[in-house]
This record gives C-alpha cells, structure tokens and sequence, in this order.
C-alpha cells in the first residue's frame, strides 16, 4: 500500500481531513516528559485524524536523545495511520540520498516534507521510495513566504511554477504539495494546477488561516486528499492534567468544523 491509498483509507476511517503536528514543546508542555505527553496526545486523538505530523526542530532541539525521543513516540502511532516527517530536508544528491535513507528506512516515515529550491535531484531520492509520500514546499504559510514565493518568474509567481514542476517530478504519482492556508488565493491556484495531487496545509488556528476556504480550495474534486495540519492549537489546548482530554475536545472541534464545510461544498455542487 502507497501514502496516498493509505492517507484516503485513514481518511474515509476517521471521516477527516485533520493531521495534528506533533510539536513537543517543553516551555508548554506540562509536567510530562516528551514521550509521554505525545503518548497521550496520540491516544486522545488517534481516531480523529487523517495523519500525524511530528516536526524533527522540536526533536533535535532535546539534544542527542532527541532522534531517539522522535523514535519512541512514532512507536506510539497505530500502524494503520500515516506519518509525515517535517523535516524540510532538501541538499545535493548524494547528501539527499543519506537523508531519504533516514527517513524512510531507518525511522520507516510515510511521508516526508522536501524543499525543491536545489531542483530535480535533491528531490528524486525521496520520491524514488515510490510507496512513500514527498511533500514539495511550494506556497507556505509563514509571513515571510512572499519573499521569494510570490516573485514572478516567467510571468508567473514562483510558487505556481513550483507547483508545475513538481506535476512534472510526479511520475511515481507519489508527490505532493505544502500550501498554507493563510493564502486562501494561492491554495485555489495550486489545486487548480495540481488537480488530482495531496496537499498538506498548515496555518490554520494560531496562524490565522481561514477553515473554510482551506477546505474549498484545498479538496480535489472528492473532498479529499486536504492534510489539513493543527499543531499548537490541539497540542496546548490546555496545560493543566486533563491536557489530553482537552486535546482531544479541540481535535473533535476542529473536525467538526472541517466535515462541516466539506458538506457545504457538496451542497453548493448539488
């Protein structure tokens, strides 16, 4: 089984488009160790979301137990979920090599997240593990992204000719896309350019981004392959003992609210 057909067989499980990052903060956790807590979060919420999203910074930030932290709490995830490695890797070949290497056979990933800027062969060792999901940052959610995304290039913003040259990477049909939902416009012109292929989008809840146009513009054209990415809004619903219930209150939320404007864009279609 492929990311993708195991993504869509989650997501129809679960009935949800909701992939929770897996953040581990201590500055907000509560008095629990990383495993633990992450223990918890993926137990409160496991059978609400579409994908897990652990993001190596917080890992690496532990020091040298980090990798083994990060090692431990995926061991938490039920096999039948996926999960995607935030790990924006992206170097020469070679380098890119080691790194898929890492990901997708050492630490057994589903997915991984890649930056294209290097070109065709800092992305094609990940997207030769042709079972595994490649997530090509393309328009992200962070204020600063216009930097260099938003420039023209050919007459064209440099994220669309992103997204144009990932379709033509695509050829295992195993490539994706990050696009932020804090940029409503640009989310409707990569799936109209990128019709049939996932697309990861954070943004959502601490970074302001809008759900229900996230959902509009982010569904193909059967209501899926949306992630659509929570991460300190689930995790830090609350500090206090109950933070998983808690957790998991906002998780049931944010899927709510999520199917909710999934059945508008049906209606609207009718």
């Amino acid at each position: 089984m492929n990311f993708t057909q195991k993504l869509l067989r989650l997501s129809q499980k679960n009935n949800s488009l909701l992939c929770v990052g897996l953040d581990p903060d201590p500055a907000l956790m509560p008095e629990v160790d990383v495993v633990e807590f992450s223990r918890q979060i993926i137990e409160a919420t496991k059978d609400l979301v579409c994908a897990y999203k652990p993001n190596f910074a917080f890992f690496e930030a532990l020091g040298t137990d980090g990798l083994r932290t990060l090692e431990q709490v995926i061991k938490h995830i039920p096999g039948d979920i996926p999960v995607i490695a935030d790990a924006k890797r992206g170097d020469i070949g070679n380098t890119a090599r080691k790194y898929a290497h890492a990901i997708f056979e050492v630490f057994d990933f589903d997915a991984a997240t890649v930056s294209p800027y290097l070109g065709r062969d800092s992305v094609e060792p990940f997207t030769d593990y042709t079972e595994k999901g490649v997530f090509i940052l393309c328009n992200t959610s962070n204020a600063s992204a216009g930097d260099f995304q938003q420039l023209l290039c050919d007459s064209r913003p440099l994220f669309e000719a992103v997204a144009m040259k990932a379709a033509e990477w695509n050829v295992h049909h195993n490539v994706g896309l990050v696009v932020g939902a804090t940029q409503p416009k640009s989310l409707k012109r990569v799936r109209a350019l990128c019709p049939d292929m996932p697309l990861l989008i954070p943004g959502i809840g601490t970074q302001k981004g809008e759900l229900s146009s996230t959902v509009r513009y982010g569904v193909d054209t059967n209501g899926q392959k949306a992630i659509i990415n929570s991460s300190r809004q689930v995790l830090y619903a609350s500090r206090g003992k109950d933070f998983s219930a808690d957790a998991r209150a906002e998780a049931l939320r944010l899927r709510g609210r999520i199917n909710e404007a999934r059945k508008c864009i049906d209606q609207s279609s009718e």
